[in-house]
């Protein structure tokens, strides 16, 4: 034979071979290891239905369940057997039109192929179930599945308990290993996301038989390869949930925030963050439509922790840390005295004063005597016991740290923040290598680089009620059935403060007790109870404009036996005697006494919840919001010959209600320029603010 036929033979020899490697390989595949004809033969024959599984509750310190589960129903689709489904009626039972069936399925198929049962319509209202099972013989492929969902008996702890979203691809590829499905639902924020692992449980599977129509025939092998759902775990955390309801009311049409803390455990009372949002509207089938509302179009930022999520300088609360540390290093004792004249110009500028006459470090703390902690914090820095300031200041703020300061606490709450307590080297790049103590001395105040979180400033009001220890604030004291992933191993942690005398914190009580009796917090002492305390207010301003000072308060009660520590800030308020510290000893008063007692008392809860303290860049973009949607509600009128009574009441309900919680808008939405907010863009309340010297 030829050469040149022997060759060609040779080539058609391999092509045979690689198309028979191709087919048999294919074979082996189809057989051994690909699924999709096994799972769509198992369709055919067999229904799975998975059974979700209940959430564990959440409770409150005396047992009472704050976070809890309802039923509710899903439409799930398995798209290869919904080809002979009445399109048309699904589309107009669901209020939906055909061209966005088309993309579901497709979105679906794409997600989690056409042979695998996906979620087509999630959480159904009860008018929307009933219409649904009436008529679900005309939609072949389609089936309702019973689902745990969330509610909230009291309506209150959003920014704690946190809300649930579906699961997408990304979240499936992070955790693939972990059980979850499309169409799932895990905790996005809060417990619900801390706690996710105890809080699932485990999805059950029944297995039905189906006859050649695909009609069901009851329980596969009478049930003896199905699953049961099992429960998630309950948690049971240290919140007192009337305290809890009593925050969230003082603090409404304010913005700010309240923590409270058990020095003796570390547990969380309350944590309150404002404004916030009743958090059944992030369940049910509005979840997105709420979530879309508060995320992009509500200047107020409802969906910002502010307890953990912002920093803040904490003012003349800090000047406590000050006396501490001074009296510790010995920079400062109790028989040093300042006169003050109403300002401090030992760094050759002013600084302002509300105090005035001599005063030692008891009396000055009551009456917030910025000129004395002036001289203390320069004192520290300049201690000649030190090489240099940089040491100085090293040393200051390691005895910061030990209170929490600058560092995350370890909450078990996710978005920490760290606060800022500034290191030499910050200033060494400002100011050179030479810096001086009057180049910071806005940090003896509280203000400057200064900022901590709230709950910072909660703990470091426990830390000093303790006279140097704490345990790490949280909110979930115990898991039923145990910690099984030693999640709440590091709160059982007794942690200590840089050796510190006694008598240091004793002197300090002794003048946060006066600021109560006499000083600045007079104004808001509690009947029957001795509580410590120092008031704070913070220089502010946005863009450049000027405003209303931020009021703080930071204390503990009662003095001699610490049950309470707690820390109140509001934005634009003014004094923090004046809104702060009453919104504090209310809530003392509640907790310690577990009611508000007196005529006068309970009208100080109505006079403080009146109050509406929302900062003025927010009000002009919320009217410029409410404008936009006024408009837009003409518009749509104009472009409508005559509007339903539905859509009329809704337009009448909305602008009765200049600032509504987050109703429809009825109508067109208003182009997205307008509505945008730029505090989203720019959050001037995640930033710290700027280091400012009082006038």
């Amino acid at each position: 034979m030829p050469v040149f036929n022997q060759s060609r033979s040779r080539v058609i020899q391999i092509i045979f071979a690689v198309v028979f490697i191709a087919i048999v390989g294919q074979l082996i595949n189809l057989q051994l290891f690909s699924s999709k004809y096994k799972l769509a033969a198992d369709n055919n024959a067999f229904y799975r239905k998975v059974v979700y599984p209940d959430r564990g509750i959440i409770f409150d310190r005396k047992k009472r369940g704050i976070l809890e589960n309802t039923i509710s129903y899903d439409l799930v689709v398995i798209p290869s057997e919904a080809r002979a489904t009445d399109t048309a009626a699904l589309c107009n039972l669901l209020g939906i039109d055909t061209a966005t069936y088309k993309r579901r399925m497709r979105d679906l198929i794409f997600k989690n192929t056409s042979v695998k049962p996906s979620v087509f319509e999630a959480l159904l209202t009860p008018e929307m179930f009933a219409r649904l099972n009436e008529n679900m013989y005309r939609f072949p492929g389609f089936s309702l599945n019973e689902r745990s969902v969330r509610t909230y008996p009291y309506n209150v702890g959003a920014a704690i308990l946190g809300y649930m979203a579906e699961v997408d691809t990304s979240f499936l590829r992070r955790h693939k290993d972990e059980g979850y499905e499309m169409g799932d639902y895990f905790g996005r924020t809060g417990l619900e996301n801390t706690y996710e692992k105890v809080l699932m449980g485990q999805r059950g599977i029944k297995r039905y038989i189906r006859d050649n129509k695909g009609r069901l025939q009851g329980a596969w092998e009478n049930g003896d390869f199905d699953t049961a759902a099992v429960a998630g775990k309950n948690l049971y955390s240290s919140i007192d949930v009337e305290l809890q309801e009593l925050g969230e009311k003082l603090m409404e049409n304010k913005v700010g925030s309240i923590v409270a803390i058990d020095p003796q455990t570390g547990g969380i009372l309350c944590m309150v963050s404002a404004p916030t949002y009743n958090p059944n509207y992030l369940t049910g089938n509005q979840r997105k439509k709420h979530l879309t509302e508060m995320l992009y179009f509500d200047p107020r930022l409802p969906l910002l922790n502010r307890t953990l999520g912002t920093t803040y300088s904490p003012g003349s609360t800090f000047k406590t840390l000050v006396g501490v540390i001074g009296m510790a290093e010995g920079a400062i004792d109790d028989q040093m005295t300042v006169s003050c004249s109403g300002a401090y110009f030992g760094c050759g500028r002013r600084m302002g004063c509300h105090a005035r006459g001599t005063f030692t470090l008891k009396p000055a703390i009551s009456k917030s005597c910025n000129s004395y902690f002036a001289v203390a914090y320069r004192r520290i820095l300049d201690n000649p016991k030190l090489p240099n300031r940089d040491s100085s200041l090293s040393l200051f703020n390691q005895y910061a740290y030990s209170f929490g300061l600058g560092r995350k606490l370890g909450v078990d709450l996710p978005s920490e923040l760290n606060g800022n307590i500034p290191t030499p080297g910050y200033y060494q790049k400002i100011f050179g290598k030479n810096w001086q103590s009057c180049n910071i001395i806005s940090n003896s105040i509280g203000q400057g680089e200064i900022g901590t979180t709230l709950t910072q400033l909660a703990n470091a009001m426990a830390i000093i009620a303790n006279k140097g220890w704490f345990y790490t604030p949280h909110l979930i004291d115990s898991i039923e059935g145990g910690d099984e992933y030693g999640l709440l191993e590091k709160f059982r942690v007794k942690h200590k403060t840089r050796d510190i005398p006694e008598f240091v914190f004793e002197e300090v009580h002794e003048g946060m007790q006066g600021t109560m009796e006499f000083g600045t917090g007079a104004y808001a002492k509690v009947p029957g109870v001795v509580v410590c305390g120092k008031t704070g207010t913070v220089e502010n301003a946005y863009r450049g404009e000027k405003l209303k000072d931020h009021a703080f308060f930071g204390g503990f009660a009662p003095r001699d036996n610490p049950r309470i520590a707690i820390a109140v800030m509001c934005e634009n308020a003014g004094y923090g005697a004046t809104s702060a510290a009453p919104i504090a000893s209310l809530l003392i008063e509640k907790y310690l006494k577990d009611s508000i007692t007196g005529a006068d008392r309970k009208a100080k809860v109505a006079q403080i919840s009146n109050m509406n303290l929302i900062p003025p860049q927010m009000k002009r973009k919320m009217a410029e919001r409410d404008s936009a949607r006024a408009a837009s509600s003409r518009k749509a009128s104009r472009d409508t010959t005559e509007p339903s009574t539905e859509e009329e009441g809704r337009a009448t309900a909305y602008m009765d209600f200049p600032d509504p919680v987050y109703p429809p808008a009825p109508g067109k939405p208003a182009p997205a320029k307008l509505l945008v907010h730029p505090l989203i863009a720019e959050d001037p309340y995640k930033r710290n603010f700027k280091r400012n010297i009082p006038a």
